[in-house]
């Protein structure tokens, strides 16, 4: 009988590296993850030509909108939950619990329900600058969250700077690997 795939959510923001989200994807499930993959609604706006596609890649509904009462769920149940890229209205609407978009609602709800979860910003030097921003990073590693943010994780660019295939995806999935024994 063989083991199942770890189910891994991948939920991404509307910053540049969401574009690269099907190579992500690939590297996901070559490291054994049975991934589904939800977005913010401008994320999945940016993405909605290749939405199709990445539905057939994950085998699984990409999702952008919350479920309607009593619809069943069509994901499996998450081993891990990464986010990433995530921008800075995604940290910060969690850190403080308003759940106005899907993913940030699955996140919240996901801290509650002890799934391990990662997430990676992907914001420049001048949004950093705004004191919600640290407080949010402090507030979710305090959940326990892992925030991959700063030394070992994402470094923000001056504005207008960004480097979009530069994103370091791998410590997201190494993050992931890790926290589900899923590494081979």
């Amino acid at each position: 009988m063989t083991t199942p795939s770890p189910v891994l959510y991948l939920f991404g923001s509307a910053a540049p590296p969401v574009v690269d989200v099907a190579a992500v994807i690939e590297n996901a499930q070559g490291r054994g993850f049975d991934v589904c993959l939800g977005l913010t609604p401008t994320a999945a706006r940016w993405l909605g030509d290749q939405l199709g596609d990445l539905e057939a890649l994950t085998g699984h509904p990409v999702r952008s909108e919350y479920k309607s009462p009593g619809e069943p769920d069509v994901w499996p149940k998450a081993d891990a939950i990464v986010v990433a890229p995530a921008t800075f209205n995604t940290v910060n609407s969690w850190a403080l619990g308003l759940t106005h978009d899907f993913v940030v609602g699955v996140v919240a709800e996901g801290l509650g329900k002890g799934i391990p979860i990662v997430t990676m910003p992907c914001v420049n030097a001048a949004y950093v600058q705004h004191r919600q921003f640290e407080r949010s990073v402090a507030e979710l590693r305090a959940m326990g969250v892992e925030v991959l943010y700063g030394e070992g994780g994402f470094v923000p660019n001056q504005p207008g700077q960004g480097k979009p295939k530069q994103y370091p995806w791998h410590l997201a999935l190494v993050a992931a690997e890790r926290i589900v024994g899923a590494a081979p």
